[in-house]
């Protein structure tokens, strides 16, 4: 019956900020409204709603509020810091990490970044790694590489 994630929101209190900023990570905006944007993640495939309004933005963040993850691949996020800084964003801490490179969760198969939009919502690049999951602690994707032998 699913098929994947059609779309997902997030408070915003200046759309028209939070769409130049969305521009800016290469997402092409879809439609707008007066108060709402939605921005294409994969045309006709998956969309992110971005609503204005004084609500929900002053939420604590949660990871389970406030959150979205973008897919990338493997190779992209190896160099996701320097395209994130070429465009005046910065990733950040996570899960106790400083925010020097991507972190891996071997028990996961999974590498991500995170870093904020100008409502401090949390975004995420994260890709599959080319790995099964192992019962292994968190680290950066260097000491990941290092323990596969991967340049």
């Amino acid at each position: 019956m699913i098929r994947g994630l059609y779309e997902a929101h997030l408070p915003v209190s200046n759309l028209k900020k939070s769409i130049e900023f969305y521009k800016g990570l290469g997402l092409k905006l879809a439609i707008r409204y007066e108060k709402i944007a939605f921005f294409w993640i994969v045309e006709n495939n998956s969309w992110i709603g971005l609503w204005e309004s004084d609500q929900g933005v002053n939420t604590k963040y949660h990871p389970s509020l406030r959150h979205i993850a973008f897919k990338v691949d493997f190779e992209d996020l190896k160099n996701a810091k320097q395209w994130l800084k070429e465009r005046g964003m910065d990733i950040r801490e996570e899960f106790g990490f400083k925010p020097t490179e991507p972190i891996v969760m071997p028990d996961q198969a999974h590498a991500m970044v995170y870093f904020h939009d100008p409502d401090e919502n949390s975004l995420e690049f994260i890709c599959k790694l080319p790995a099964e999951p192992e019962n292994k602690p968190d680290m950066y994707l260097s000491e990941w590489k290092k323990l596969k032998g991967i340049n």
